[in-house]
């Protein structure tokens, strides 16, 4: 079985929270991705910073992107997984998430890459293509499920 470590993206452009949205922006642009994760002082994964983000919580609501820290736009609810998980699970995951990218932690919790959908579907073969396809119809579910406050990072696991 393939783990996630052998499909991620392992070099992954971050954000620190407090960077202006900004900054996070011009980031985003010059990579051609479409979020960041955000990191905390001490390198711990503490959100994402998606393009959907800035337009809702920054642009929308008339703020200016060099005045809001990524901090205040992010989305803190993450669900990630990690390294040594098998492709199959996190494309299942994934799937019943509706995310189409989730950060990869190892065991100490640190950031080591980035599995996207596309990833698991040009990478890990027709199995996990067929797990992660139709993610996309499935954000409003997502969005609905709700997380404890105290702890909204957390790793995406099946029921």
């Amino acid at each position: 079985m393939m783990q996630v470590k052998e499909v991620m993206t392992p070099v992954v452009e971050t954000v620190q929270g407090g960077c202006t949205v900004s900054e996070a922006a011009t980031r985003m642009a010059s990579r051609d991705v479409g979020a960041l994760p955000v990191l905390s002082g001490d390198d711990r994964l503490m959100g994402m910073l998606t393009d959907r983000d800035i337009v809702l919580r920054v642009l929308v609501p008339g703020h200016s992107a060099a005045d809001v820290r990524v901090r205040d736009a992010m989305t803190r609810t993450v669900r990630y997984c990690f390294d040594d998980e098998e492709c199959g699970h996190v494309a299942r995951s994934m799937a019943r998430l509706g995310v189409l990218r989730m950060p990869v932690l190892d065991h100490q919790r640190h950031l080591v890459g980035i599995v996207s959908a596309g990833d698991l579907q040009a990478r890990a073969g027709a199995t996990a293509a067929n797990d992660v396809d139709g993610a996309g119809n499935r954000v409003d579910e997502a969005v609905e499920e709700t997380f404890p406050a105290s702890d909204p990072i957390t790793p995406a696991r099946d029921p």
